[in-house]
């Protein structure tokens, strides 16, 4: 092992992308029950979905911590990782956890259908369905988002790092094991 050092695990675009997302997903559902505010959450919405779809591109394109390969894992890897946390060991990876990599492209996912739906909704696509799918997906939506920001702290605590400030500066402190590629405590 090296010594303790600081790593840029997460580059401009991914925390640009995380940012403008957080005020996009904050706007649209701010906005959603305005008739007044209408063409603002359409414009927060659009402009989710327009950063996912770059996103999607930075997972194949991107830095190496930005690229899916790096994280998004098989079933067998994200069980091997949940059994650890829940047995107190835990290897603590640059970026997303198997589990979190799962969870950030499952939100994604969400956020393209919210788009979608509500796109459908704007165009009177099946009418009052698709207006209650745009709202209970978005719903959906809202509770993956606190898990999210729960996941967050917690394992902030666990890892005793600050992960909000991580994904502002983009750092993480660890041992880079060139062996592995994976930081550890």
């Amino acid at each position: 092992m090296n010594n303790k050092q600081t790593i840029l695990v997460w580059d401009v675009p991914i925390r640009v992308f995380h940012w403008l997302l957080v005020i996009c997903f904050a706007g649209a559902w701010l906005t959603s029950e305005s008739e007044r505010l209408q063409m603002i959450h359409y414009a927060f919405g659009y402009s989710a979905v327009a950063l996912v779809l770059f996103r999607l591109v930075w997972g194949f394109i991107g830095t190496k911590y930005a690229r899916f390969h790096q994280f998004i894992k098989g079933p067998k890897e994200m069980i091997a990782h949940a059994k650890g946390l829940l047995g107190g060991h835990q290897h603590i990876m640059p970026g997303h956890n198997p589990v979190g990599g799962i969870v950030m492209l499952g939100l994604m996912l969400v956020i393209l259908l919210i788009g979608l739906t509500g796109y459908w909704t704007v165009k009177e696509f099946l009418g009052d369905f698709m207006s209650g799918a745009h709202e209970a997906i978005a719903s959906l939506a809202l509770g993956l988002v606190i898990i999210h920001i729960a996941a967050a702290v917690i394992m902030s605590l666990l890892q005793k790092e600050n992960l909000v400030l991580a994904m502002m500066n983009g750092k993480k402190m660890g041992y880079l094991n060139k062996q592995f590629d994976f930081l550890s405590i």
